[in-house]
């Protein structure tokens, strides 16, 4: 598939509602205006029909309602849970499936606290009424027990961050092989985000808690790659706002190592600035191409050294030689070194440990995008190619 890293992509916003027009049938034309009784019968049943078309089309254009699925329904799809799971983790299993005519993701996570119909009902539809371009559609949900299943839209062809950056089977292949291709994936991140943060209800504050590479989507879309964020709503609908567990007596928090902050380790609470600090994480590894924590042995005492993709960032700024050296290498040294530096300042104020020093997603998005400008404006100076072809599979 054809990939163009420069086509602009501004994701959809929550206002971007789009109805069919009327058109000149919807109305009596002239001729009919002599005989009032036909004139009204005529135009009472073209506007009639009209409108369910109208209806129809508008439909397809707006975020869809909320689905309480029956439990048989996802029984079925999974064909009882015996089909192949499409992806496991120790807190989730998720399986492809088609559910009414559609394919979707499951995911089956535990409840952190009982739910009523009726309030599941409350949250789904406050969920589901979002809808953003770079935010992976939350269609409905089930629950059994002490377990929800929740349903997700399946993107096809798309392919986790993770993954992209690190393929398990040639570490030294990236589909992101070029700048302008991962700042078009923070800047869609940051969109999403900040959507997410700020626009998705005015009378509550709504977090992810799930902001890591395994957890966003890439795909090639309009010749142009770009990023979807999943497991929207899920922290919402789980009650795992605190996902405190006890566990012989120590206290273990639910995440995934190198994403948590320093204060949620601490209290096992989440808060949008505990996003922040997990998407400040993921723009450095995206930039750095390296793991957020991996360990090396050390050649003088023979014992291993944790590496911290934040600690290296942090020694990296200030030194272009070092940056240059830091950036990952599949990049082949063509970036702009200045953007880059100020992009991997913006990740490290993500990352203040003291969460009143980070910034709020709309001032990230707002650097994000000016930065993502600028390298647009560097590609075009300097020539760089952007029109050429990509494969998901390793080489």
């Amino acid at each position: 598939m054809s990939v163009d890293a420069m086509s602009p992509r501004r994701p959809s916003s929550q206002f971007s509602r789009t109805s069919k027009s009327r058109s000149s049938s919807d109305f009596p034309s002239s001729s009919s205006a002599a005989d009032p009784s036909t004139s009204y019968n005529k135009f009472s049943s073209s506007t009639s029909i009209s409108s369910r078309t109208s209806l129809s089309s508008l439909k397809f254009s707006l975020p869809e309602n909320a689905h309480i699925y029956e439990f048989s329904d996802i029984r079925s799809a999974t064909t009882n849970f015996l089909a192949k799971p499409f992806s496991s983790s120790s807190s989730s299993v998720s399986w492809k499936c088609t559910i009414r005519g559609r394919e979707v993701i499951v995911f089956q996570r535990k409840l952190r606290c009982q739910i009523e119909t009726s309030d599941l009902k409350k949250r789904l539809q406050l969920i589901c009424r979002s809808h953003h371009a770079s935010i992976i559609k939350l269609l409905g949900a089930s629950v059994s027990g002490n377990c929800i299943f929740l349903v997700y839209e399946f993107i096809k062809g798309g392919v986790n961050l993770s993954t992209c950056l690190r393929n398990p089977r040639n570490p030294n292949f990236t589909i992101l092989s070029n700048w302008i291709s991962r700042m078009q994936i923070v800047d869609d991140l940051a969109h999403g985000l900040d959507y997410i943060h700020n626009f998705t209800s005015l009378d509550r504050e709504f977090i992810h808690n799930f902001i890591k590479p395994s957890s966003i989507i890439i795909t090639e879309e309009n010749n142009s790659f770009s990023a979807k964020i999943s497991h929207f709503g899920t922290t919402e609908l789980t009650g795992e706002l605190r996902n405190k567990i006890e566990v012989r007596s120590e206290t273990k928090f639910e995440g995934t190592r190198g994403y948590m902050s320093p204060e949620f380790l601490n209290t096992g609470i989440s808060t949008q600035k505990s996003d922040v600090y997990a998407f400040g994480v993921v723009i450095l590894e995206l930039l750095s191409g390296e793991e957020v924590v991996k360990y090396r042995i050390d050649e003088s005492s023979g014992w291993y050294e944790k590496i911290s993709v934040i600690e290296t960032a942090r020694e990296a700024v200030g030194d272009g030689g070092r940056l240059r050296k830091w950036v990952d290498r599949r990049l082949k040294d063509s970036f702009p070194v200045d953007v880059a530096e100020r992009m991997v300042r913006v990740g490290l104020e993500c990352v203040e440990e003291d969460p009143k020093k980070r910034p709020d997603m709309r001032w990230v998005t707002t650097r994000v995008s000016m930065l993502f400008l600028e390298s647009k404006s560097w590609a075009e100076k300097m020539g760089v190619p952007v029109d050429f072809s990509v494969s998901f599979a390793p080489r």
